[in-house]
C-alpha cells in the first residue's frame, strides 16, 4: 500500500490498510490510522495524529509549522479524526504555546480545495469547508457548520453549529448557531432552515429558533436583554439553549 516512491521516516507510525502514493513524504511524529489514503506529492510534518480512513488528496500540505512570528520551534501538534476528506492543495498548521499548543479536526468533515486551516483553530464534526476558505488563527468552527467558498474568517473568532457561510462571506466577529450570514462584512440572513430540516429539526424547533433570531436580531435589545428572553425560551426548546450557550461565551460580539 505504500509506493516504492513515497518517503517515509522511521519515526512515523502508520497502521494497518494505510496507502500513501508516489513522492509523498511522511515525516518524524506523526500517526496515521488504519485505512487513510494519502495521495500522491502529499507532506505530512509532526506531531500530527490523523485517524482512521481518512482521504487527502494530492499537494496538501499537513501539519506543517504554524505562521506565527511568535513560534520558535516548540513541539506542537495537529490532530485529525476519523474519515475526514481534504482535497487539494489544503494547508492545515500546528498549534502554538500561546494557543494552547494543538490545531484539532474532527470527524466526519468535507475540507475542499485550497482551504487554510492556521494554527490552534478547533473544527468539529460533519462540516463543510468549501474551496479557498481560509480559517486565521484559533478560529472555532462548530459541528455541522458550512463555509461557502472564499469565506474569510478573522482570528479568534467562533462560528456556531449548523451555521452556514454564504461564498466570500468576510466574517471578523462570532456567527451565532443556526445563523446563515453572507456578505463583505458578513451580515445575518435569518436561520438555516433548509439545512437544519435536512439534518432533522422538526416544525416546532425551526419555529422556535426563528423566534430566537427574531429576539436577537429584530427586537431592538441589547445581546444581555436578548439572552435573557432566550433563556425563557429554551425551556420549550433545548435547541434554543444551545444558542445561549453560545452566546454567553462570545468575546468579539456577533454578526449584526
Amino acid at each position: 500500500m505504500i509506493d516504492s516512491r513515497a518517503i517515509i521516516d522511521p519515526k512515523a507510525t502508520l497502521a494497518a490498510g494505510v496507502s500513501v502514493g508516489p513522492f509523498s513524504i511522511i515525516g518524524p511524529d506523526v500517526e496515521i490510522g488504519a485505512n487513510t489514503w494519502i495521495g500522491p506529492h502529499v507532506v505530512i510534518n509532526g506531531p500530527t495524529r490523523i485517524g482512521a480512513d481518512n482521504k487527502i488528496y494530492q499537494f496538501a500540505s499537513i501539519g506543517d509549522a504554524p505562521q506565527d512570528k511568535k513560534y520558535a520551534g516548540e513541539p506542537t501538534r495537529l490532530e485529525i479524526g476519523d474519515r475526514n476528506t481534504i482535497r487539494e492543495y489544503c494547508t492545515i498548521n500546528r498549534g502554538t504555546v500561546q494557543g494552547g499548543g494543538v490545531t484539532k479536526i474532527g470527524d466526519d468533515n468535507w475540507i475542499m480545495a485550497y482551504v487554510h486551516i492556521a494554527h490552534d483553530c478547533r473544527i468539529g464534526n460533519q462540516g463543510i469547508l468549501a474551496n479557498c476558505a481560509s480559517l486565521a488563527g484559533h478560529v472555532t468552527v462548530d459541528d455541522y457548520a458550512i463555509l461557502g467558498g472564499f469565506t474569510i474568517v478573522h482570528q479568534f473568532c467562533a462560528i456556531g453549529a449548523h451555521c452556514f457561510c454564504g461564498m466570500g462571506s468576510v466574517i471578523s466577529m462570532d456567527v451565532p448557531p443556526y445563523v446563515m450570514v453572507s456578505g463583505h462584512p458578513a451580515e445575518p440572513h435569518g436561520i438555516n432552515s433548509e439545512g437544519l430540516k435536512r439534518r432533522g429539526f422538526g416544525n416546532t424547533a425551526l419555529r422556535m429558533l426563528r423566534e430566537a433570531y427574531k429576539t436577537i436580531y429584530k427586537s431592538n435589545l441589547t445581546l444581555a436583554q436578548a439572552i435573557e428572553q432566550l433563556k425563557k425560551l429554551q425551556k420549550e426548546c433545548a435547541e434554543v439553549g444551545v444558542l445561549v450557550t453560545f452566546l454567553e461565551k462570545a468575546t468579539r460580539g456577533i454578526v449584526r
